[in-house]
């Protein structure tokens, strides 16, 4: 039975966990994208990423019995999809880091929860601007910039346009999120959403990397970083964009989008327990700080420790 999306509501333990589930698989992108891009340029890795991905949903469609729809409509909010939360941001994401250093860009990325308030104040009905909310965001987006460090805004102002491509990617996820609620009301499955987005996405991402990769004039990358392709598109993007439509369509575009305070946790802690990289002060107190944005988004513990 479906549960109606009812977002100013504080999310229920299974929501958190899919939440959970989700910061870890797009933490995890981090691990997989840095072993494959040292043999692969950038937009060959994003078309393989969503093309592999369209694949492996489109087998479990078929194990399942079901299968894309064909009606137009639906075709043209999956491409609308694909182009909000896979081309625009993929790409912007990666000019921008180009020109400015990754800190920085996470800092600028975790930006997509304020936008995302924002964007369903103004759009939508039932996702109205709350105090508890809008004071988690700017708590979580300082989390997010302590854990990083100050360093990482060492090159605030300079190279003005690739700091606003990553800031547009933000947005970009934000109106994503706002615009996906509508297969919800269309009656698209979580699954079938997903099979549809990746798929609109590679066929959109396909002439970008012929047409700057040329992918045929590369070498035949080796076994490792196949498995990280393989990682990147099962798991961070195939099983990543089920849970995605399944906590949108549950707990709406503001809750989905808590995802990006978690996803540094995530990377960071992959990176100390599978990397043996080393954790510092600053990474315990963004955690923390982020811990309390998301109490205070949530808002349950904040009433029972208020007055009656």
């Amino acid at each position: 039975m479906s549960i109606p999306a009812t977002p100013n509501r504080p999310m229920s333990l299974v929501e958190w966990g899919l939440l959970l589930a989700l910061s870890l698989l797009w933490g995890g992108s981090f691990f997989f994208t840095g072993i494959a891009i040292e043999a692969l340029p950038p937009f060959t890795i994003v078309l393989l990423r969503v093309g592999l991905a369209a694949l492996i949903l489109l087998v479990v469609l078929s194990f399942h019995g079901q299968s894309l729809p064909r009606e137009p409509r639906l075709w043209a909010a999956f491409f609308g999809m694909g182009l909000l939360n896979n081309v625009t941001p993929f790409c912007l994401i990666v000019w921008g880091q180009t020109e400015i250093a990754s800190g920085l860009a996470a800092i600028l990325n975790a930006t997509t929860p304020l936008w995302t308030v924002i964007a369903a104040h103004f759009l939508t009905a039932e996702e109205r601007m709350t105090g508890n909310r809008l004071a988690g965001v700017l708590i979580g987006l300082a989390g997010v910039a302590v854990m990083v460090g100050p360093q990482a805004l060492a090159g605030l102002g300079a190279k003005l346009a690739a700091q606003l491509a990553v800031l547009g990617a933000a947005i970009s996820y934000a109106l994503a999120a706002i615009f996906g609620r509508r297969f919800r009301i269309l009656g698209v499955p979580p699954m079938v959403t997903a099979t549809g987005q990746v798929t609109a996405s590679a066929l959109m991402l396909a002439p970008a990397a012929i047409l700057v990769d040329r992918p045929w004039t590369l070498t035949m990358p080796s076994l490792p970083v196949w498995a990280a392709i393989f990682g990147l598109a099962a798991m961070s993007t195939a099983l990543a964009y089920v849970l995605y439509f399944r906590i949108l369509t549950t707990a709406g575009a503001t809750n989905l989008a808590l995802v990006t305070f978690l996803i540094p946790i995530s990377a960071i802690l992959l990176g100390g327990f599978v990397l043996g990289e080393r954790l510092d002060p600053k990474h315990f107190a963004g955690m923390v700080l982020i811990g309390l944005a998301l109490m205070a988004i949530d808002g349950r513990l904040f009433r029972r420790l208020r007055p009656a």
